[in-house]
């Protein structure tokens, strides 16, 4: 069999094949109301779209763990208990259709607060259901962007407590794999980076320091997460900067702290923390990175970045660059993108009774 399309287990979690599905925000939520944060309709056929093509893991986009956490107001939240039922009906569908449900837990920090991509994602204050941004320290992300507050030491142990309720919320919303956002410049990803950590406390300044507060959310995490479920960890392994950002040195360094401490796969993006670099896209241009990280550290690692082929995804496998590789807006484009390619390269994948006539 390809080994696109052999079983991975992860702990107590198989999944049956290793075309996953990165997470990417819909930016379609509520933004005020009792259902504000909770998915809805869209979500459903989104997500659901996915699962009856074939995909084995699919992570539930960027959900924020408090409201100041999301990206922009329509972004996913579980912050309450309201929000898992909401969930919950997406987790159903997902395993009744053989794919694991994952879900991403994250906090946008100094990105905080901006409008919907499509209609230019400018800063929002709060005339238009805006608030104010947080992050590691009084640094914008670009000209644009507001100056955030700089969190408190208290303020950071309460984030901390915030994505651990929303991994229990997590679970209670049926969700096999959690993963913690580090990367794409949101607050994780701002806190790794002396670029935008500027802090001279015990959370900035040395790799150690700066390396603190992600230790942390994942050691809470983990603490009310259950053993037999894997935690994953996303990563922008480089900043894309000439001098003073993270690195892909750093990202090798920091899989080995986070395999110390519960972490059971490691996600490897690239970019997002600094504005106005340029980044040398093309077909699988940040496999290399999550290569470097697989041959560095004791981690498996997902391959993401313009993997649209499926031969080149099943290469990425056999080259052993990757353990599994994270679509993104292929699977946009193309729902049933691991069906076909089980076909072309003589795999398998479940196929719904009621599309029998497509095998």
């Amino acid at each position: 069999m390809s080994t696109l399309f052999q079983p991975l287990t992860l702990r107590g979690v198989t999944i049956p094949n290793r075309v996953w599905m990165a997470p990417m925000c819909q930016y379609s939520a509520e933004p005020e109301g009792p259902l504000t944060g909770a998915p809805h309709d869209w979500h459903f056929a989104h997500y659901a779209a996915r699962a009856t093509g074939g995909t084995g893991l699919i992570v539930t986009e960027a959900t924020a763990v408090s409201p100041e956490g999301r990206i922009t107001p329509y972004d996913l939240g579980l912050w309450n208990d309201e929000q898992v039922e909401a969930f919950r009906r997406i987790t159903r569908f997902l395993v009744a259709q053989g794919t694991v449900p994952g879900i991403q837990l994250a906090h946008g920090g100094r990105k905080s607060s901006t409008d919907q991509p499509w209609k230019g994602g400018a800063p929002l204050g709060p005339q238009a259901h805006g608030w104010q941004p947080l992050g590691p320290s009084p640094v914008p992300f670009d000209e644009r962007h507001p100056v955030p507050a700089e969190l408190s030491v208290d303020d950071i142990h309460e984030v901390v407590g915030q994505f651990a309720a929303a991994a229990r919320r997590a679970r209670a919303a049926g969700y096999e794999i959690v993963e913690v956002h580090g990367a794409h410049g949101y607050l994780i990803n701002e806190f790794l980076s002396p670029h935008s950590n500027r802090r001279t406390d015990a959370y900035g300044g040395s790799y150690e320091n700066r390396v603190r507060f992600p230790l942390e959310v994942v050691d809470a995490v983990r603490e009310v997460w259950p053993d037999d479920k894997p935690v994953l960890f996303r990563v922008s392994a480089t900043d894309w900067l000439d001098d003073g950002g993270w690195t892909v040195e750093d990202t090798v360094r920091l899989a080995h702290d986070l395999h110390a401490h519960g972490v059971d796969l490691l996600d490897v993006s690239t970019g997002g923390n600094a504005s106005g670099v340029t980044i040398p896209t093309g077909p699988g241009y940040q496999v290399p990175f999550a290569a470097r990280v697989k041959a560095g550290s004791p981690l498996p690692v997902s391959a993401v970045g313009l993997i649209t082929d499926a031969g080149h995804a099943q290469k990425i496998l056999e080259n052993g660059e990757a353990d599994a590789v994270m679509l993104g807006r292929e699977l946009l484009r193309n729902p049933s993108w691991a069906r076909q390619a089980a076909r072309e390269l003589g795999g398998e994948v479940r196929v719904p009774d009621p599309y029998h006539r497509s095998v």
